[in-house]
């Protein structure tokens, strides 16, 4: 039996962290198990879903390399087959008419509350013959009234539900619209989905899919139910957090590996292992031993193993993501160093790209002040000398690379009889406008000889007024 799984998203919202986790467990365990993984766009909600929403899903699961083999499948092109599903239940006795008004509904919820009772439908429509002029019924599966129905949750574990406990529900509104838990039951039978990995919000609506999967003659899925991921505080992840859609880190410059190794890591270890290649998570992961308990999202974390991923990925490959992120702060990537160097002497300092991008904005552009406390500090009246010594120097220079800078840096140093430091800092903020910046011999390089050259001059005047 080939193993099919499914990440079945709403477009009534963007895809968020929780969802991205959902989606990666469930291609994972494909992957590893030589499966298939479907994209289901369950846009049965016509007034809440958007074609924004859909899009950010299918961009965000681009980004991230969660490739699908079948679909994107779309809930709103089944309607004659959910239509069908319902017409086969209702002739079967299986489901059933019901005309009760929503005062009948809220008298019966109160009257069961008032008796101390779980508030669920009666069930007084189940054999009703009369039919109500002007009335649109809802049709409702008739759910078995005894004994138990049990899930056996691959993270959850054993869970039992009595059948007692679950009412009618509702499979197809007045307006003869399919519900959620009807037309899931009927996609997932369609198209042959083995493991269903969710969220645990979804638990409670697993006993009453299984039901009707074994009234239409089926056996149900198996499925794993995802803890939720809360917040720092330890309450629900939302986006009080902070990010809500998963496009939103990408802007934030994480790289979509880090994002994917965190979020692997959230519930789930393979010893004290962090960090994790793409093929190794396929390699190792298991759905089953996923943690029950919810997992804390942290931020800290998240930006380590970003620094870490940045660090050790080929400079070539920052290129693209750098550029965007420096467009978005309105810099020319083409009025500067090359990014690739760029990336691997930033990167040593930077968590994310988009603080690369904004600690490089000096390599591209005119800075327009001097930081007061780094000028106080490096940039007195004793710096003019030293700036004049480098800046003919450097003139000098036929060979701009860091090696060969390192060297006359070194040399000036020793012919001025200072330290180095009493060199490359005011010559840092020459350069930078701050005491902050890579190595002095790195910042020299990327700048170039004429933008070097100008700006030890701008400083010298600077100094001199």
């Amino acid at each position: 039996m080939t193993v099919r799984t499914r990440f079945a998203p709403s477009p009534t919202g963007y895809l968020h962290i929780g969802g991205v986790r959902t989606a990666l467990f469930s291609w994972l365990q494909a992957r590893k198990l030589n499966g298939r993984f479907v994209l289901r766009i369950e846009d049965t909600d016509r007034e809440r879903s958007t074609q924004e929403a859909v899009d950010a899903i299918l961009e965000g699961l681009d980004w991230l390399g969660l490739d699908y083999d079948e679909g994107p499948y779309y809930q709103t092109q089944n309607s004659d087959r959910y239509q069908e599903v319902i017409d086969q239940l209702l002739a079967a006795g299986q489901a059933y008419r019901c005309y009760c008004s929503r005062e009948e509904l809220e008298a019966m919820r109160e009257q069961a509350m008032a008796r101390g009772e779980k508030p669920k439908y009666d069930g007084r429509c189940r054999d009703r013959e009369d039919t109500p002029p002007g009335v649109h019924p809802v049709i409702r599966f008739r759910s078995p009234e005894a004994g138990q129905t049990v899930v056996d949750d691959r993270i959850q574990g054993r869970v039992v539900y009595d059948n007692s406990e679950l009412d009618d529900l509702i499979i197809a509104r007045s307006d003869n619209t399919p519900t959620y838990n009807l037309t899931v039951v009927v996609d997932d039978l369609d198209m042959k989905i083995t493991d269903v990995i969710r969220g645990d919000d979804h638990l409670n609506n697993t006993p009453r899919q299984m039901n009707i999967m074994t009234a239409l003659g089926h056996e149900p899925p198996r499925y794993a139910h995802v803890p939720l991921i809360l917040g720092p505080d330890g309450k629900r992840l939302s986006k009080r957090h902070g990010a809500t859609n998963v496009l939103q880190y990408r802007d934030a410059g994480y790289l979509p590996q880090a994002l994917l190794n965190y979020l692997v890591r959230l519930g789930w270890a393979h010893g004290d292992q962090e960090v994790f290649a793409l093929d190794e998570m396929i390699h190792k992961f298991d759905i089953s031993d996923v943690n029950k308990s919810a997992a804390r999202f942290d931020t800290e974390k998240l930006n380590w193993l970003n620094q870490h991923y940045l660090k050790n990925t080929a400079p070539a490959e920052l290129v693209r993501p750098l550029e965007a992120q420096l467009r978005a702060l309105g810099v020319d990537p083409g009025n500067g160093p090359d990014l690739g160097r760029l990336a691997e002497v930033q990167r040593e300092r930077c968590e994310t790209l988009k603080a690369m991008a904004a600690a490089s904005r000096v390599f591209f552009e005119e800075f327009e002040d001097y930081d007061a406390k780094a000028v106080d500090k490096h940039m007195g009246a004793d710096a003019r000398p030293v700036l004049e010594y480098l800046h003919g120097q450097l003139a000098q220079l036929s060979d701009w690379r860091q090696e060969t800078l390192h060297g006359v840096i070194k040399a000036s140093a020793e012919a001025l009889e200072l330290k180095m430091g009493k060199v490359a800092q005011p010559l840092r903020v020459a350069l930078c406008g701050t005491a902050v910046s890579p190595s002095i011999d790195a910042t020299l390089e990327l700048l170039g000889q004429n933008r070097t050259l100008d700006r030890i001059t701008r400083a010298i005047n600077h100094i001199r007024e």
